[in-house]
């Protein structure tokens, strides 16, 4: 053939793109990267220098784990298509990344703690105020075990109480006054927890000792083992680290909130809506309207809907007399904040108002 001396072999083209030799034999075979001439003598594969380009956006992609039926798109499909393609891909390895994060610090915390104890000293009342507003946010049914436990968590010199349905999640964050050992998570049914608050809401101060042999909580002159269940708690860290930035802050005070919204109890679902410095709680229809004087931040949407019987408990749990709520969206989680308690956080998410939906 004219003009073969231009053309590199496979070994040297190889070379030159970071490819193996079987790769390009394999690529050539699956149509990804042709060869700019074959020898019908020999087979012998030449390669042109104006394939170097196209060899090594194949070696990225594929080094970006990227599966070769996607390659294709990438590199012969119309543009849009390929960024389509790229940015499902990205967003597949940020998930596995996320995933490997989390089983990883499961493992290592496991690590950390095998054959030690944790101690961690917490105020009798703070303890029994902290469960007494998670618990609420823990699931009725039985239908995921895990969801009808607490999650206590001793971790980067805190004990943080968790819990969830898949509807609202709340968490709260003590400070002990003393911490020794590494971290720790516990699982803990929520009627167990339950009567637990209502021990530590009896003594002055609760040591938690958590070691191999199980848990236990002590006061100067007691000690009762903390029975806990060996079961999978979500990732609760992953669902506040997607949390979107607020778009939307009000304020309003939260006895009038909590009344208002148990007024429509019996509903399936109820719409806030905002309009100046107002909150007006009612029926989906509209009909029922409460009026209530807030604080509106920024220009809300008009409406957004939640279950009353998700929402409420919310609102009750929290402290002092005014509550914010954090809106980014009308079909994303609503932060629900106590102004006089920073450490306690409720996410709930709304409903859609048309019933049909």
């Amino acid at each position: 053939m004219d003009g073969t001396t231009e053309l590199l072999g496979i070994s040297a083209f190889a070379r030159r793109v970071g490819l193996a030799p079987s790769a390009l034999r394999f690529y050539d075979d699956c149509r990804v990267l042709l060869p700019a001439w074959v020898d019908g003598t020999t087979g012998y594969r030449f390669y042109s220098p104006a394939q170097e380009a196209r060899a090594a956006l194949l070696r990225g992609l594929r080094e970006a784990g990227l599966p070769l039926a996607e390659v294709t798109v990438v590199l012969d499909g119309p543009e849009h298509e390929g960024r389509e393609v790229l940015e499902r891909h990205l967003e597949r390895m940020r998930d596995r990344t996320r995933k490997a994060e989390a089983a990883i610090a499961v493992v290592l915390r496991s690590l950390s703690t095998a054959g030690g104890t944790t101690e961690a000293r917490i105020g009798g009342v703070e303890l029994a105020s902290a469960v007494r507003q998670v618990v609420p946010a823990a699931a009725s049914d039985v239908e995921l075990p895990a969801l009808g436990c607490v999650l206590v968590e001793i971790d980067d010199g805190e004990v943080r109480l968790v819990a969830t349905d898949r509807y609202r999640l709340s968490m709260r964050v003590l400070r002990p006054a003393a911490l020794d050992g590494g971290p720790r998570r516990l699982l803990v049914r929520t009627a167990d927890l339950i009567e637990f608050g209502q021990w530590a809401a009896r003594v002055h101060e609760v040591t938690l000792q958590v070691g191999p042999d199980g848990a236990r909580a002590r006061s100067t002159s007691e000690s009762r083992v903390l029975a806990t269940v060996d079961d999978l708690f979500p990732d609760y860290r992953e669902t506040l680290s997607a949390l979107a930035p607020p778009e939307y802050r009000v304020i309003v005070d939260r006895p009038a909130l909590c009344e208002a919204v148990n007024s429509h109890a019996g509903a399936a679902r109820i719409a806030l809506g905002f309009a100046g410095d107002e909150l007006t709680v009612s029926l989906a229809d509209r009909s029922s309207a409460v009026t209530l004087p807030a604080v509106c931040h920024q220009d809300l949407p008009r409406r957004i809907g939640f279950d009353p019987a998700v929402l409420g408990p919310a609102l009750e749990a929290g402290v002092g007399p005014d509550v914010l709520l954090e809106i980014s969206a009308v079909d994303r989680p609503v932060v629900v904040r106590s102004a006089d308690q920073g450490s306690f956080t409720t996410l709930v998410m709304p409903v859609a108002l048309d019933a049909s939906r």
